[in-house]
């Protein structure tokens, strides 16, 4: 097992505690992602991990070592490890090449060349090479610093919202390219987001955190189809939800779809079209039926009234 955190409890304030006996386990050579909305503790979890910010007790185990936090280190982070924080924290008068092989031996400097520019390529900076770091966008100096991170192999590396600072085809070319590089290089990767749509095909596991708790931990797939509660549904996106009475009355099995398990039919219950617009690869439709909204995708454009079933 790669990191255990054993009954941690972690406080800004006595009088709310934000973690209290939290206790998660991390196998070696995964990409997970922790997840959850805005203030349920996920940055603060990463800082803890990587030695920034000291614990109240419990107990956090990092590759066969107990790990002291601040307290116990006289440089802030952990060995083995790597954390891209929301500050890149960049040589201001370096450029992007001689930034991202900051921590890269000097003694073969063909090979310490050649390692930056493959991280560059991972990163999609190839061009920018030798450019200084404040002519760069905020999401370009992410990248460097991803980069950076990644050159000295570490055994985990931590991101704190990577994508953030992207654009959609910017996002889309770095996430493959940092997941096979990472799954490549055996590096475990622990990354919070609350843009879990925009990962799921790399990761090997969710875990949700809710008001510093761990709700649910999971595979992204079994995540996906049985999300513990409606919080943990809304995370992927438009969702409907149902209340116990609501499934009494459609007879349903479970409490949430997605817009994409709600299915137009010959034969289902009649509901009337409220709303039909063109989303690009579908049609977001608003429907009402036995007095409750819901959101449908179609592959065309319906009117008026549909029959709908549920899958």
């Amino acid at each position: 097992m790669l990191l255990e955190i054993n009954n941690l409890f972690f406080s800004y304030s006595i009088e709310k505690p934000l973690f209290q006996n939290l206790n998660l386990h991390f196998d070696e050579g995964k990409i997970i992602a922790l997840a959850g909305e805005s203030g349920c503790g996920k940055s603060t979890l990463l800082s803890l991990i990587y030695g920034l910010l000291d614990w109240q007790s419990g107990t956090i185990v990092f590759d066969g070592e107990k790990l002291h936090g601040p307290k116990g280190n006289l440089v802030p982070g952990e060995a083995k490890m790597k954390f891209v924080a929301q500050n890149f924290d960049l040589m201001p008068y370096a450029t992007v090449a001689e930034n991202v092989g900051k921590f890269i031996s000097n003694i073969n400097l063909t090979k310490k060349k050649e390692t930056v520019s493959e991280l560059l390529e991972v990163v999609g900076l190839q061009e920018f090479a030798n450019v200084l770091p404040k002519y760069l966008s905020g999401g370009q100096q992410q990248r460097v610093a991803i980069a950076r991170a990644l050159s000295v192999l570490p055994k985990l590396l931590i991101l704190d919202e990577p994508f953030s600072n992207l654009d959609f085809p910017r996002k889309i070319e770095l996430r493959e390219k940092l997941f096979r590089y990472v799954k490549q290089q055996n590096i475990s990767l622990i990354i919070s987001t609350h843009e879990l749509q925009d990962i799921i095909p790399w990761l090997d596991e969710i875990v949700v955190l809710q008001n510093g708790e761990v709700i649910q931990k999971a595979s992204p797939e079994k995540t996906f189809k049985n999300p513990y509660n409606s919080y943990v549904a809304k995370l992927f996106g438009e969702v409907n939800i149902f209340n116990t009475d609501e499934m009494a009355v459609f007879q349903l099995p479970k409490f949430s779809y997605y817009p994409k398990e709600i299915k137009v039919s010959e034969n289902g219950i009649e509901a009337e079209v409220l709303e039909s617009r063109f989303a690009g690869n579908h049609y977001w439709n608003k429907i009402m039926t036995k007095n409750k909204e819901l959101i449908m995708y179609t592959d065309r454009q319906i009117e008026k009234s549909v029959n709908i079933t549920f899958d």
